[in-house]
């Protein structure tokens, strides 16, 4: 044998070697629903022998795990036993696993098991709920690691026209029917180029190496947040290593981010009380854009940070933040092109900055009957957007939006318990800032407006359980008012809510809800003044939505189930545009400015349909969730007796997500979304022939034209390495691989001759697009 094929096989047997010997560990705390800790709990890996028991502080360590995935079941005398599903084990980058446990109503001296591995969903809020944890998100196929993407493919929750925006039309509702929440702090704008007066874009901000997992509300929601007519998005994060520096890079086909996380003044002690967990991101989409000879240049950074202090076993100090860079242009193309021609000319130019920062204290009381939060936050964007009539010498204006918006909030809530009474109680009020600068030559309406007020709220939800756990009630209220709008007082939005749960029959339950929620019309309703100078907005109300749910729901087995719901909202005083004569509920779903215009709250609105979910938690390899949604969206304008339908009133909504875990640490997944025929608004021809490059679209004529079926699959197949000082995961995405067309409306742009001279005199023509394309990416994810 050579001396090169001697090195070899001592390479191989080498690697073999540390294969071999490469092992993971897996930690957490365990707490009942108070935040104690709870000493002795037994933690162990199913399927496994491997298991450890919690300590003092009610934390846990398991060693010298092969890596995988696996089922982690946690059990104690007197309270429920619990299992998180899907628990990835790596050499590197492991994350913790933390439970929260149930008292149970049985003999406190045997461990409960009847209600073992359940997927259970809040007694606040029973139904109309889902949570993903970290790792299914980071598995999620077609979503590039885009948190808000991941949320949209959940049960009810329509994609946006073409597929390719964040916004969370859910059930039937507007894009800006939804709150979002990062631990407790509420964030408006989670996107980058967001829609201001919406919130969506075309890309999440949050940083999937962050999260803990992620509950998305469509109905039910809990007193304490504020402001949400369709949905409440809430982000829980975890905490930094407090042992050891680790972190994670990733890069794919559009971005590249870095996370660092680690111990804080550790000294000699073996873990830290303080840790940081910070990252930032980058694109590089405008070079690939570039290359490949498109206009458009979206260029963006973001980043994100938590820093934990646990000042002593009841107290927790968090300071959090978020934020972004934006900038959106174009360049015309070397050579001519109609569609790209069309595409630079009624391209706007974004340049958007967003922080969000808070400093939350909670505090756990001693004698175990609750704990408190009290959060501090300044939420602001910047929004400069621009169209212009020449955009590649960015030349002739024709609409300038150059706006502030800025929130500096305080919140407080209480959760005590009495007996088997849980109260949650507390109030909110914030101080908002906006100003914007405004020109419309189109709709001809040049302002500047500066306001300022005080929103202020209180809030309180009481829950109990009956009959041995078979009947869980809950109720609640909340009110909102004030400094600007002319509502009279505190209680012309009390906003009642009540749920229960019934389990009328083993492993079968009756879930209800119904509520009043109100949201207050966004900054650019507000702040409009029209050319005398005047703030025609100011009369405005508070828009209200009734929500009642009822749904059924069966275990079939101790990971998977099947729910059945039938729901109807109702909407009063919406929003309508008297330039358009059309709700604004049917605005919102693209690159615009929401709301900067004389409104009349005057609207009304109805959803109502049926959901279909399954859901299975990984067991014998598989996991996945399929839903199909049956609704009609239907909003009025000035005519509150005629209602139109929405502009994504598909009427069914199908979406399907799973996995299958293969040997060897392959996985591969899928995911598949379809949407019914949806209506939308037709092109002006002769406005936008006037007033070109604008687009004027023809309100009145909404509902005569509909888009074909939007049907997508995206698959993704991903691998896993661990070695000793790293663990890499590289996985492949193909977006769309059956290449299925993907309905747009037609589009317009000004007839030219092969060299893009315009052909005089001027007309429109109808741009050729070309959708169905196939879009494969790959993706590298290293922890160190």
């Amino acid at each position: 044998m050579n001396t090169k094929n001697t090195v070899l096989v001592l390479s191989l047997l080498l690697v073999s070697n540390l294969y071999a010997q490469v092992y993971g560990e897996l930690s957490g705390n365990v707490t009942d629903q108070t935040g104690q800790p709870i000493l002795g709990a037994s933690v162990f890996l199913e399927g496994t022998e491997k298991g450890a028991q919690t300590d003092f502080d009610g934390n846990y360590r398991i060693e010298n795990i092969t890596p995988g995935s696996y089922n982690l079941i946690v059990s104690y005398v007197g309270f429920e036993t619990q299992t998180k599903f899907n628990v990835i084990v790596r050499s590197k980058g492991t994350l913790p696993s933390n439970f929260i446990l149930n008292e149970s109503t049985e003999a406190l001296d045997e461990v409960v098991i009847s209600n073992a591995n359940k997927i259970s969903r809040p007694k606040e809020t029973p139904l109309s709920t889902q949570s993903l944890s970290a790792v299914e998100i980071a598995t999620y196929p077609g979503s590039n690691n885009d948190v808000v993407q991941v949320a949209q493919t959940l049960p009810g929750v329509s994609p946006s026209i073409g597929g390719f925006r964040n916004d969370l039309i859910i059930r039937g509702g507007a894009p800006n029917e939804t709150v979002y929440y990062l631990d407790g702090m509420e964030v408006p704008n989670i996107n980058h180029f967001s829609t201001q007066g919406s919130a969506g874009g075309p890309v999440g901000l949050i940083n999937v190496s962050f999260i803990d997992n992620v509950t998305l509300s469509t109905s039910a929601f809990g007193a304490q947040y504020d402001n949400p007519l369709s949905g409440v998005l809430q982000f829980s994060q975890r905490t930094g290593n407090n042992r050891n520096f680790s972190g994670n890079f990733r890069v794919s086909a559009s971005e590249a981010a870095l996370t660092l996380e680690g111990p804080l003044g550790k000294g000699k002690a073996e873990e830290a009380k303080t840790t940081f967990l910070v990252s930032a991101r980058r694109s590089y989409l405008q070079f690939l854009f570039e290359v490949i000879g498109l206009p458009f240049r979206p260029n963006y950074w973001d980043y994100q940070y938590k820093i934990n202090h646990k000042i002593d076993a009841y107290n927790d100090i968090n300071f959090i933040g978020l934020g972004s860079i934006d900038d959106f242009s174009v360049e015309a193309p070397e050579d001519f092109d109609a569609e790209q021609q069309a595409q630079l000319e009624q391209a706007p130019f974004i340049n958007q900055r967003t922080n969000a920062i808070g400093l939350s204290w909670k505090r756990r009381f001693k004698d175990g009957s609750g704990f408190m939060e009290t959060t501090v936050s300044n939420n602001t964007l910047v929004n400069e957007f621009t169209r212009y009539e020449d955009p590649e010498n960015e030349t002739g204006v024709i609409f300038r939006n150059d706006a502030t918006e800025s929130e500096t909030k305080l919140r407080y809530q209480l959760t005590k318990f009495f007996g088997d009474w849980k109260l949650t109680t507390g109030f909110n009020t914030q101080y908002s800032d906006y100003s914007n600068e405004t020109l419309n030559l189109t709709d001809n309406n040049i302002f500047n407006t500066e306001i300022d007020f005080v929103k202020y709220g209180l809030f309180a939800n009481m829950t109990k359980s009956f009959f041995n756990d078979k009947l869980d009630l809950s109720f609640g209220f909340r009110v909102d008012d004030d400094t600007f709008t002319e509502e009279d007082n505190l209680l012309s939005t009390f906003s009642p809510r009540f749920s229960l749960s019934y389990e009328f029959k083993e492993n079968w339950r009756l879930n209800g809800s119904l509520g009043r929620y109100y949201k207050l019309p966004p900054y650019t309703i507000l702040g409009f003044r029209d050319n005398n100078n005047v703030l025609v907005n100011q009369d405005v109300d508070y828009t209200v939505s009734d929500h009642y749910v009822l749904g059924l729901q069966h275990y079939f087995g101790p990971s998977s189930n099947i729910s059945l719901e039938g729901f109807y909202k109702r909407y009063e005083d919406y929003p309508v545009s008297v330039l358009d004569g059309v709700s604004l509920a049917n605005k919102g779903a693209d690159f615009e400015i929401l709301g900067s215009e004389d409104v009349a709250t005057v609207g009304r609105g109805r959803s109502y349909g049926a959901e279909l979910q399954f859901q299975q938690k990984l067991s014998n390899s598989f996991y996945g969730i399929f839903a199909y949604t049956w609704f009609y969206s239907e909003f009025t304008s000035f005519d509150r007796d005629t209602y139109l339908p929405s502009v994504w009133d598909s009427r069914h909504l199908v979406s399907f997500t799973g996995g299958y875990k293969l040997n060897r640490n392959w996985e591969i997944s899928a995911r598949y979304r379809f949407a019914g025929e949806t209506p939308f608004v037709p092109t002006d021809l002769d406005g936008t022939l006037a007033n070109y490059p604008e687009v004027i679209l023809d309100y009145n004529r909404l509902g005569e034209e509909k888009l074909d079926i939007f049907s997508q699959l995206d698959l993704r197949i991903d691998k896993k390495w661990n070695f000793k000082n790293l663990s890499l995961d590289i996985f492949v995405e193909v977006q769309n691989i059956l290449g299925q067309e993907i309905p747009q409306p037609t589009e317009y742009g000004l007839n030219r001759d092969t060299n893009g001279t315009i052909l005089q005199p001027r007309s429109l023509a109808v741009i050729e697009t070309e959708s169905g394309q196939i879009i494969p990416s790959i993706g590298i994810v290293v922890d160190f």
